[in-house]
């Protein structure tokens, strides 16, 4: 099994993130337990998930996804088989959440309980938090690494210029700097990404798990039309991807997967497997066969053919 250094974590992780937020949406915990019995055994180590997942389903509040993964840890004793990365920020649990010192302190307690663990592998801030100075936020982050709660940090959904300015601020005051970055990226949508993030992350040795990588599905070629997308979760967001662009990445895929042997979504995940700012970006299943494709994407090498084709399908 191939495993890539998580930026200057120390840590090894799986080349494809296993995307958390599935459970307590679209599968319940007996079945999040199948998925994550699989993803041991396939030694698929890093799963990222979030206090918030999964708020948004009716009746939920957040933290159910963090909850079903503590009980697995329980039911199996498999802690120590996987990289844990988990997200603060976000309005939960009866919360409004942001960065502030005392936020991130009681909501790392939050975590720990319903995932069963005394440590995080990778804490996240979830959102960019403008009214909390970033030396607050970062000391208090520091605070969780120098007590042993919690091994490296990072950031989802920042923009370049704040990140870099985190990234000073760490320095500058020997706090615990962030890591990792975790940006929206995927062949449907690539500008802001690697015109502005991905020359923050190289210059800064950050490790790049990028979210939505399948596009919310769009990439594995089941959404084709209109009526695919009835009755689908995800329906009303990859709707948009249905345009002319949007079928023109999907024709490239099916190309690239049949000259390789493999599937749509492998090929679009080995596509941003290839390119340098990214470290293993974040996807979700729901079934076996869904996880094969992950599986497979992390050893499919694509020929420069293939890169171009889908990097000029791609192009705006």
């Amino acid at each position: 099994m191939t495993y890539r250094s998580l930026g200057t974590t120390g840590l090894q992780v799986f080349p494809i993130t296993f995307g958390g937020n599935v459970f307590g949406w679209t599968l319940d915990e007996t079945a999040s337990f199948g998925i994550l019995d699989a993803l041991a055994d396939r030694g698929m180590n890093f799963i990222d998930t979030a206090d918030a997942y999964s708020r948004w389903v009716p009746g939920n509040q957040g933290g159910e996804s963090e909850t079903i993964i503590g009980n697995w840890f329980k039911r199996t004793g498999r802690r120590d088989r996987v990289i844990l990365a988990t997200k603060v920020g976000k309005a939960a649990l009866g919360s409004q959440g942001g960065l502030s010192a005392a936020y991130i302190e009681k909501a790392v307690e939050g975590s720990l309980r319903r995932l069963q663990t005394d440590y995080i592998d990778l804490y996240q801030a979830h959102d960019d938090d403008a009214a909390t100075p970033l030396e607050e936020s970062l000391a208090a982050f520091d605070r969780l690494v120098k007590a042993g709660k919690v091994r490296a940090i990072g950031a989802s959904n920042y923009t370049a210029a704040r990140f870099q300015e985190a990234l000073d601020v760490s320095r500058a005051n020997g706090l615990a700097a962030y890591a990792t970055l975790q940006p929206e990226y995927n062949l449907i949508e690539r500008r802001e990404f690697e015109t502005e993030l991905a020359p923050v992350a190289l210059r800064n040795q950050v490790a790049v798990i990028n979210y939505y990588a399948l596009a919310s599905g769009f990439l594995s070629g089941k959404y084709r039309t209109a009526a695919d997308l009835e009755g689908k979760a995800r329906g009303s967001r990859v709707g948009s991807y249905l345009d002319e662009r949007g079928l023109r990445i999907l024709e490239a895929l099916d190309q690239v997967s049949q000259r390789h042997g493999s599937t749509p979504a492998a090929v679009a995940l080995a596509w941003l497997l290839h390119q340098p700012a990214v470290t293993a970006p974040i996807a979700s299943a729901t079934s076996a066969a869904q996880l094969d494709s992950l599986q497979a994407a992390a050893t499919l090498a694509l020929d420069r053919e293939s890169l171009d084709l889908l990097s000029t399908a791609s192009a705006y």
